[in-house]
């Protein structure tokens, strides 16, 4: 280390140790990286709630959940920080979002070693890194979002505030690694390895630890010279692996997602599809599980601030055991209405159709084949 002549001088009568001037100016130095650090972290989140009324009887079983019935609900805060890949050929960052409140204990991302129902839990944790290859492989590398699914995690993100019966099929997180490469601004591709197909961090298959669950994806969007087709997307993807961690979950699970979103000549609109089937070998029990759901969805941004959005889905499930196909079909629509600054305020409508079984009412024997929901959500941004 380098010292200026007039510290060398004051050294040289006792004042000063050259020792403690090494220490306080490598302190400075690390204080310095750190600082640089904190100021390219970027803090975000939002804060989710909901009303809800169940039009008729309590449905016990409700696709939008039996604890949020009837009543004003915190669904879920968030909390990010992040650094973001810069334009750098060996360009390093990070991501980390907490959850806090109800919607935390369903996401079921705890620990191994962790405790549910805590309010509390980590939906992503991931160092994220570039290597100069071609064009640049982004990698993340811990935990991370599922790479299929029409709709997120984040419900401000979604078209419509109730999670769709896709959504509640398609796994949610992962922990391992995953690159994406993409190949020009119409063809990207992702591929990846984790521990397991279920959500739990650091989750194994204890009968083979060494065995572990894959992924891979492509998406193509429509390049910007296309006309009113443009910005229009197709997306498809698989996952196999050892289901540990995600509830009833005891053995091997292939799933597979196509989506579609495509514009339109009228302006605003937007129409998309989704496609899932899900095939589930469970252990304890010998069965094997196939459902598909399909689902059509609708958009317009009818003004700057007013949108309306529409969702229809049915869902078939059959397994070897049971004689007859489990069948359930929804409906959804919803306007949003950005009133409030960096506020998603909006008024939903959801009809939800069980042909077999039916859901149970209020947790007896009796059981009604329909649910009716109206729900009104206000989420707020940082």
């Amino acid at each position: 280390m380098k010292f200026n002549k007039w510290t060398l001088g004051l050294a040289a009568v006792g004042a000063v140790s050259l020792t403690s001037v090494a220490q306080a100016e490598e302190k400075m130095m690390l204080g310095s990286q750190a600082a640089a650090g904190l100021t390219s972290t970027t803090i975000s989140g939002y804060v989710d709630t909901s009303a809800h009324w169940n039009i008729g009887r309590d449905n016990f079983d409700a696709p939008t959940g039996a604890d949020k019935q009837d009543g004003f609900n915190l669904n879920v805060v968030q909390v990010s920080l992040s650094k973001a890949l810069d334009e750098s050929e060996w360009a390093s960052g990070y991501r980390a979002d907490f959850w806090f409140g109800p919607d935390a204990n369903a996401l079921n991302t705890q620990s191994v070693n962790g405790h549910a129902a805590s309010d509390f839990a980590i939906r992503q944790a991931y160092v994220a890194l570039r290597t100069p290859v071609g064009n640049g492989i982004d990698w993340k590398v811990g935990v991370f979002d599922t790479i299929v699914g029409y709709e997120t995690l984040e419900s401000g993100n979604n078209p419509n505030y109730t999670r769709s019966l896709g959504f509640a099929l398609e796994p949610t997180t992962h922990t391992g690694l995953l690159g994406t490469y993409r190949f020009c601004d119409s063809v990207s591709a992702s591929g990846g390895i984790a521990n397991s197909f279920g959500a739990t961090i650091n989750g194994r298959n204890d009968d083979n630890e060494s065995q572990k669950t894959y992924m891979g994806s492509v998406a193509l969007t429509a390049p910007s010279d296309w006309g009113w087709v443009a910005g229009s997307s197709l997306y498809v993807g698989t996952i196999s692996g050892f289901d540990s961690g995600s509830p009833g979950a005891d053995g091997s699970r292939d799933h597979y997602y196509a989506g579609l979103t495509l514009a339109t000549p009228v302006a605003g609109m937007k129409v998309g599809a989704a496609f899932d089937y899900s095939h589930a070998n469970h252990i304890e029990n010998t069965s094997v599980d196939n459902t598909y759901v399909y689902g059509l969805y609708a958009s317009f941004q009818a003004t700057e601030k007013l949108s309306l959005h529409a969702r229809a889905e049915y869902q078939t499930s059959q397994d070897n055991v049971s004689p007859n196909p489990d069948e359930r079909s929804e409906m959804t629509l919803t306007a949003q209405y950005d009133l409030w600054k960096n506020v998603i305020s909006r008024l939903e409508i959801r009809w939800d159709h069980s042909e077999n079984p039916a859901f149970e009412v209020n947790g007896g024997p009796e059981q009604d084949k329909n649910t009716y929901l109206v729900a009104a959500n206000l989420i707020y941004k940082f």
